[in-house]
C-alpha cells in the first residue's frame, strides 16, 4: 500500500510537472504564433515596397529608352557640325598660310624701310 501510495503521489507529481511544462509551452507557441503574424506583416510590406521598386526601375529603363531616342539625333547634329568646323579649317589653312606669308613679308617690308 505504501509503494502505491509513493507511486501515486510521484505521478501526480509528474503530471503537475507535465502540466507546467505544456502551459509553458502553450505559452511560447502563442507568442510564437503572435511573432509569425507580425513576420507576415512585415513580409507583405516587403513585397509591396519590392512592387513599387519594380515600377519605378520599369519607369527608369522606360525614361532611358526615351532619353537614348532624343540623344542619338543630337549626336548625329554635334558629329554633323564637328565635321562642318573640320572642313572649315580645313579650307582655311590655305588662307592662314597666306596670310602668314604676308605678314613676314610686310614685316620684312617695314623692317627694311625703318633701318
Amino acid at each position: 500500500m505504501k509503494t502505491l501510495t509513493q507511486a501515486a503521489l510521484n505521478a501526480d507529481k509528474t503530471v503537475e510537472q507535465v502540466e507546467d511544462v505544456l502551459d509553458g509551452l502553450s505559452t511560447s507557441i502563442v507568442e510564437l504564433n503572435r511573432s509569425l503574424a507580425a513576420l507576415n506583416g512585415t513580409v507583405e510590406r516587403l513585397e509591396g515596397g519590392l512592387d513599387h521598386l519594380d515600377g519605378t526601375l520599369s519607369s527608369l529603363d522606360d525614361l532611358a529608352k526615351r532619353l537614348l531616342a532624343v540623344l542619338q539625333p543630337v549626336e548625329a547634329i554635334l558629329e554633323r557640325m564637328d565635321n562642318l568646323v573640320s572642313w572649315g579649317e580645313t579650307m582655311m589653312t590655305p588662307l592662314n598660310v597666306t596670310e602668314h606669308m604676308m605678314r613676314g613679308m610686310l614685316d620684312r617690308l617695314r623692317n627694311r624701310t625703318v633701318h
